[in-house]
């Protein structure tokens, strides 16, 4: 072979492999759009000589909506907790995006926002610093947000009132603002329209219906079934 023919020889190759890494990566989707994924099974959970849960299983995927339900004392509230990773559990697993959540709580974490039936609130805090603080910890975010959020949920005339002189309503409000900032893709809500009026439940449905639009996904135990009659929303009954 002349060295000419051995040159374009090379360069052959080497255009081929170019070729190939570049449609290689590409069929690789940057992470934050990789669809994310909640799936949970065979949960199992004991409390003192009590089967709480026996066998949980469900998986909940983008745009998703799924609903606890059962009685008092049956469970929702320690099924939250153990998606959210604050209870351990016997035996089944926690997976999001595939991996059980032990493995990888650097990417979970960031990715939840938990309500608990406590507002978590400051009482000697403002609204607007309960908050802009709350929320700082985990994410970078403007004053101008945090306004503009509280405004959204007819708190302008509380940002600067301490959480202590505030109603159980208003609290309420702030702390599902401070899961609206989180710029997570999975929220866990306890029982989350806890002493809201009409106006304040259906003013966190279109929330809620907003976060599922763009593909986020909501877990919530509730008394009172949310955004019913949408397809994208599903019931599991806890006995």
């Amino acid at each position: 072979m002349t060295s000419l023919a051995r040159g374009l020889t090379a360069v052959g190759e080497a255009d081929l492999l170019d070729f190939r890494a570049t449609n290689t990566m590409s069929t690789i989707p940057p992470p934050d759009l990789v669809p994310a994924s909640l799936d949970v099974r065979s949960l199992h959970l004991w409390r003192g000589e009590r089967h709480l849960l026996r066998g949980v299983t469900f998986c909940v995927g983008p745009g998703e909506l799924l609903q606890v339900t059962g009685p008092n004392g049956v469970g929702k509230t320690s099924l939250l907790r153990c998606v959210a990773g604050l209870l351990p559990v016997e035996s089944g697993e926690i997976r999001w995006n595939g991996v059980s959540i032990d493995q990888c709580r650097d990417d979970f974490h960031p990715q939840l926002a938990y309500l608990a039936h406590v507002n978590a609130l400051k009482a000697d805090l403002t609204a607007f610093e309960n908050i802009h603080y709350g929320v700082g910890v985990r994410n970078a975010v403007s004053s101008d947000e945090v306004r503009d959020t509280l405004g959204r949920l007819q708190l302008g005339g509380c940002i600067d009132l301490p959480a202590r002189a505030m109603s159980a309503g208003q609290k309420r409000r702030v702390s599902i603002a401070r899961i609206l900032l989180s710029k997570a893709k999975l929220w866990v809500l306890d029982e989350p329209i806890t002493n809201l009026d009409a106006a304040g439940i259906a003013l966190f449905e279109r929330c809620m219906a907003e976060h599922l639009s763009a593909h986020g996904m909501i877990v919530t135990a509730a008394h009172q079934l949310l955004l019913q009659g949408q397809s994208n929303v599903r019931k599991l009954e806890l006995n």
